[in-house]
């Protein structure tokens, strides 16, 4: 008779330590198996040589060799989640599966159904909150209705972390109780139908010196002030309450960054309308020009604004693009050109290695003057004052824009005034 087992299913949420639902079933008294599931729901739409990819493959090797060396290996597999737990009981004895939670609408669902079926065969499954510090309401109005402004939002959610005890999980202290599943050769790169990308992920840097100047660096693109944390967030390779605790010691202003993600969680939450309509119905009313030719400009860093070319190009070359860097060349694409949000929403999708939905769309969503709590629609960056404001030396433009200044940089595809005054009577006939 087959012995009563645990699975522990790793998501987004590829570490060892301080794992809330890794080191429950650690401790539930019951062997833990340790699966992943490469969701080709999640995976189709994706490039072959996606660098998301590259990195999560390399993230389970990691896991991998510090299992086997405890005796266990991490057991990967591909296909629907809800498939994989069918052959799953086939194989193993199980009783329960421990999972940390996803916010994301995709994620919920597929949970649910994985939860019904487990259930129907009495098997529990168990989720915790893992990738946030306060989940879905937990900050929320005095009738109980979700913040929909960031302010009031993060001086609740400041509020409560100041009086709450922030635990740990010290999952790695348990790492006896995985076990190791004969299932024969791993699943490799190709197998997924995937290559190695040529992009590698940074390392991220969360030093006190980092963290201490975050308020006066984080705007100069030229200079390393940002942490690059975002991917080792994205897919959970870093405690969130490590990072938070740490913050918290030092300089605010690192620490509402935080905030900022959690915000947008929640607003995806509880509206979940927003992944393919506007927060703000009355603004989906926008008659955008969606010009082709000038969005593939825009991609490839050739608009003629060498602040929107430079962040362009450092974002295909590299995977990543500077925050403030961001906010330019998506106010740039939705006012300057009246090309839609969600194209540069997606297209930031395919590129970013931190891309995060929540964040994504809610940035995008602020960047367009359509979103909750969002720059209002007659606020229209000018590219060149935020390039004399931020990078007056030119360091950063020069770096990714080699050719500026030289009869073999393109004119403007677009004036500035004109596009201002242009996006302004747009929006306000929209609204009207």
């Amino acid at each position: 008779m087959k012995k009563p087992i645990h699975v522990f299913w790793f998501r987004r949420d590829l570490r060892l330590n301080d794992n809330a639902a890794l080191y429950h079933a650690l401790n539930s008294g019951k062997p833990v198996l340790p699966i992943f599931i490469f969701d080709p729901e999640i995976l189709k739409e994706l490039p072959e040589k996606d660098a998301r990819v590259t990195f999560i493959y390399a993230l389970l090797n990691q896991i991998n060799q510090k299992q086997e060396k405890q005796g266990s290996q991490l057991l990967i597999k591909q296909g629907k989640p809800l498939s994989v737990f069918k052959d799953l009981i086939q194989e193993f004895e199980i009783a329960a599966v421990y999972t940390n939670r996803d916010y994301e609408p995709y994620a919920i669902q597929r949970d649910q159904e994985v939860k019904n079926f487990l259930e129907s065969k009495h098997i529990i499954f168990h989720e915790f909150k893992d990738q946030v510090i306060f989940e879905k309401s937990e900050v929320s109005k005095q009738d109980g209705s979700p913040y929909t402004v960031y302010t009031p939002y993060s001086k609740i959610w400041l509020q409560k972390f100041k009086e709450k005890k922030i635990e740990s999980f010290p999952s790695e202290d348990h790492l006896d109780k995985l076990i190791k599943a004969e299932t024969g050769p791993k699943l490799n790169l190709k197998d997924l139908g995937f290559k190695q990308s040529e992009i590698t992920v940074p390392g991220f840097d969360i030093s006190k010196n980092l963290i201490e100047n975050y308020s006066k660096t984080r705007d100069v693109p030229s200079t390393e002030g940002t942490s690059h944390l975002g991917p080792y967030l994205r897919f959970g390779t870093v405690s969130i309450r490590e990072l938070a605790r740490k913050a918290a010691n030092f300089e605010e202003t690192f620490l509402k960054e935080l905030i900022w993600r959690e915000f947008f969680m929640q607003i995806l939450y509880h509206f979940p309308h927003v992944v393919d309509q506007s927060f703000k119905p009355a603004y989906d009313k926008i008659e955008w020009l969606n010009d082709e030719t000038q969005f593939k400009k825009w991609c490839e860093g050739k608009t003629g604004y060498p602040m929107v070319d430079a962040g362009m190009r450092q974002l295909n070359q590299t995977g990543y693009m500077h925050n403030r860097v961001r906010m330019v060349v998506a106010s740039f694409l939705c006012k300057h050109l009246l090309i839609d949000w969600r194209w540069g929403e997606a297209y930031f999708a395919e590129k970013l290695l931190d891309f995060e939905l929540s964040s994504n769309n809610g940035n995008w969503q602020w960047a367009a003057g359509t979103g909750c709590d969002a720059a209002p629609y007659f606020r229209v960056f000018n590219p060149a004052s935020q390039q004399e404001k931020f990078d007056p030396d030119w360091i950063y433009i020069k770096k990714w824009v080699p050719e500026f200044g030289t009869h073999q940089y393109p004119e403007p595809i677009v004036d500035h005034k004109f596009a201002r005054e242009r996006a302004i009577k747009t929006y306000k006939q929209a609204l009207s």
